[in-house]
């Protein structure tokens, strides 16, 4: 099916609606959490441990269901009902079981929007490029979400973030319907999505997931510790863990546009290649960090890995897997499962290694990615032609 034409703006206006609705949310629920519904740590915990449980199943089960169908649109508009009535909850309600509640049979599946529009972009006739291009957008999601949630929290009160969330969700709800409708001009029918563009076999694709898993953990471990890294262990100014943070977020968004520009030369597997390869030299310079430029001109390395990570891995998971949804669905939870991994190598930063010996973990992680997702890549035959 190729792309329906004047969807493009439709596309973009989607991805950076449904980035901001995530940014808004993600950084402010434990607040929410814990503010509004006074939740102590263990029960905070425990609501974001079932909310990324049901994301993880939901995952897995809508976006196949979807494939088989081929409605990714109608599941997308779904998603966005799912996203505007579990904020509408949350911004109304003060009990803590019902939040925790809406959360799982609402909130797990509402996440899964992101797997599905990715999913519709690929099916739709947008190549690797393209597909990128998106990334980056919703990357601009990122960028302005948690400093405006977190305005909006401290001017007016926490309870305004799911308000304004809702209206997010209200927003990608009206732009699907406007896909929708483009989509129902086209005559073109839909291809079959069953046959990968890369032939590779399940082991080797299994191994690929892991590798990805071990890479998402060593990029959340570097994410969740910077402030903590920079104030306690550097003994820099707070706002220095802010500011790596910020530069890392805002050049990661040419990074994807030069990966996609990149993608219609090089392989996924050459592109993966010098992405962590940045990556590894990010986490060893990290563990050396004597100052806070150095800390801020090393976040240059780290957008360009990460963005290899997000937007190399997406299109590469798209092509390995003859499942659109389901591939996309497995990328996330690449994320969801690296996530929980972080843990762990952030508590090994307590022990006497610190948090130099857990960034040189992460880049000794990154390095064997790297060799794992070579080794798989050898020898497979692509068929994929990127296009714009």
């Amino acid at each position: 099916m190729t792309e329906p034409r004047g969807s493009r703006p439709l596309i973009y206006a989607a991805a950076l609606l449904w980035g901001l609705q995530v940014a808004f949310l993600s950084p402010a629920l434990a607040l929410l959490l814990s503010e509004q519904m006074h939740a102590t740590d263990t029960q905070v915990g425990l609501a974001l441990a079932l909310y990324n449980g049901s994301g993880f199943v939901a995952s897995l089960v809508i976006p196949a269901w979807a494939d088989r169908t081929r409605s990714f649109l109608p599941w997308m508009q779904t998603c966005a009902l799912l996203s505007l009535a579990l904020a509408t909850a949350l911004a109304l309600t003060d009990s803590l079981w019902l939040s925790i509640t809406v959360l799982v049979l609402l909130g797990g599946p509402a996440a899964v929007g992101s797997s599905l529009f990715f999913a519709f972009v690929r099916v739709s006739g947008a190549g690797a490029a393209a597909v990128m291009n998106t990334r980056a957008v919703v990357s601009a999601g990122w960028v302005a979400g948690p400093p405006v949630a977190m305005l909006l929290a401290g001017s007016a009160g926490i309870r305004t973030v799911p308000a304004a969330v809702a209206l997010l969700a209200a927003g990608s709800s009206l732009v699907i319907w406007l896909l929708r409708r483009h989509a129902a001009r086209n005559d073109a029918p839909s291809p079959s999505t069953d046959e990968p563009a890369v032939a590779m076999s399940r082991v080797r694709v299994a191994a690929v997931v892991v590798a990805f898993i071990a890479l998402q953990a060593a990029n959340a471990t570097a994410t969740s510790s910077m402030s903590l890294f920079a104030v306690g262990t550097l003994e820099f100014a707070p706002v220095w863990g802010g500011v790596a943070l910020a530069v890392a977020a805002l050049a990661e968004i040419p990074a994807l546009w030069s990966l996609g520009r990149l993608s219609r030369r090089c392989s996924s597997t050459a592109l993966l290649a010098v992405g962590c390869l940045c990556g590894t030299a990010y986490f060893v310079l990290l563990a050396l960090v004597n100052g806070p430029i150095m800390l801020v001109a090393i976040q240059l390395l780290n957008a360009w890995f990460f963005a290899t990570v997000a937007g190399v891995g997406l299109t590469l998971f798209q092509d390995i897997m003859g499942r659109p949804g389901l591939a996309s669905g497995i990328y996330m939870n690449t994320y969801r499962v690296g996530a929980i991994l972080s843990g762990g190598l952030i508590a090994f930063a307590g022990t006497g290694a610190g948090f130099a010996g857990t960034y040189l973990v992460c880049g000794t992680l990154t390095a064997v990615a790297l060799v794992i997702v070579l080794v798989a890549a050898r020898g497979t035959r692509g068929t994929r032609q990127s296009t714009a």
